[in-house]
């Protein structure tokens, strides 16, 4: 039997353990973006890699976070903010009673060094050294949270995630998690005395608000409707490869399965994303899957999950 594909967005304030979670995990536009494109005109193939290990590794924390933090915060997961002329990214955000710990997850595998000049290197290879990146958006938060008359105290970590990653040479820094320090590093925050209130739930939903939901430095190729390839993309390996069987589309390269319903308003949304300008009609839904699923069939799941606008052959959905 095939694997389900089941995906959720959530946009709602929820409890976990003692903690509020505030902004779940989201797949990132970016990489939204890049797996479409990927997949019908063979680009973006190594920034879609880069993109899909990163968030592998922040799920990964996350995972490990819901099920050993118990202490009272609220908790924000993946930010594209802006102070300034400078925009920045926190993976994990979370307020306590009277600190705010901005958390970088790094999901690299294999052996890095710093050299003598105290550079980071894979190998002979120069990786730029992310603890310098979490400093600059450290820096440029605590001028953001003062400008809308917040004053916590902010303290950055740097959490290595894989545990295949090892570090050698690494100068002393508390601010560096490494694999095995993860669990000893979240049973300390749960040491740490915390309650929240309105105020911190009010500076979260503020800071959610603040989001630019795509990175300001993604750079997409050019690209057309026309000149895109037609099909239904896999929810899980993310290949023009499905067929239709019955009531449900199945992925010939890694055997996922997906009902044909989802399927339908999933491709909508793709098409909303990479062509936000254009008018979403049944036409233009059953040319973007390449004629394999009917027009009945999309156009009821139009009704049903989008607004219509117009009537007859002039009828379109947001």
């Amino acid at each position: 039997m095939g694997k389900s594909c089941k995906i959720k967005l959530y946009f709602k304030i929820m409890k976990v353990g003692g903690f509020m979670l505030i902004k779940p995990r989201q797949v990132p536009k970016e990489l939204s973006m890049a797996r479409s494109l990927n997949a019908r005109m063979d680009v973006l193939a190594e920034e879609k890699w880069k993109i899909e290990k990163g968030l592998t590794g922040e799920v990964k924390f996350d995972a490990l976070t819901d099920g050993m933090l118990q202490n009272k915060c609220c908790i924000i997961n993946g930010l594209w903010l802006k102070s300034g002329d400078s925009a920045f990214q926190i993976d994990k955000l979370m307020i306590f009673l009277r600190k705010i710990y901005l958390i970088d997850v790094k999901n690299y595998e294999g052996d890095y060094h710093f050299d003598a000049e105290g550079r980071l290197k894979k190998g002979e290879t120069f990786i730029r050294d992310p603890l310098n990146q979490l400093e600059r958006a450290e820096t440029l938060f605590r001028k953001l949270q003062h400008q809308y008359g917040y004053n916590f105290t902010i303290e950055s970590f740097l959490v290595y995630i894989n545990p295949e990653f090892t570090l050698y040479n690494a100068p002393q820094n508390h601010f560096v998690i490494l694999p095995t320090q993860v669990n000893k590093f979240l049973k300390k925050l749960n040491m740490e005395y915390s309650k929240i209130n309105e105020g911190h739930e009010k500076l979260a939903e503020l800071l959610v608000s603040l989001d630019l939901i795509d990175s300001p430095y993604a750079n997409y190729p050019d690209y057309s409707f026309k000149g895109l390839a037609k099909g239904n993309c896999c929810c899980m390996c993310h290949r023009l490869s499905t067929f239709l069987r019955g009531i449900r589309l199945v992925c010939r390269d890694c055997g996922a399965e997906e009902p044909v319903d989802d399927a339908v308003v999933r491709n909508v949304r793709e098409i909303m994303m990479l062509f936000p300008e254009m008018k979403i009609t049944t036409k233009v839904v059953y040319e973007w899957l390449g004629g394999h699923i009917s027009k009945r069939t999309i156009s009821r799941n139009l009704i049903k999950h989008f607004k219509s606008v117009g009537v007859k052959k002039n009828r379109y959905y947001t």
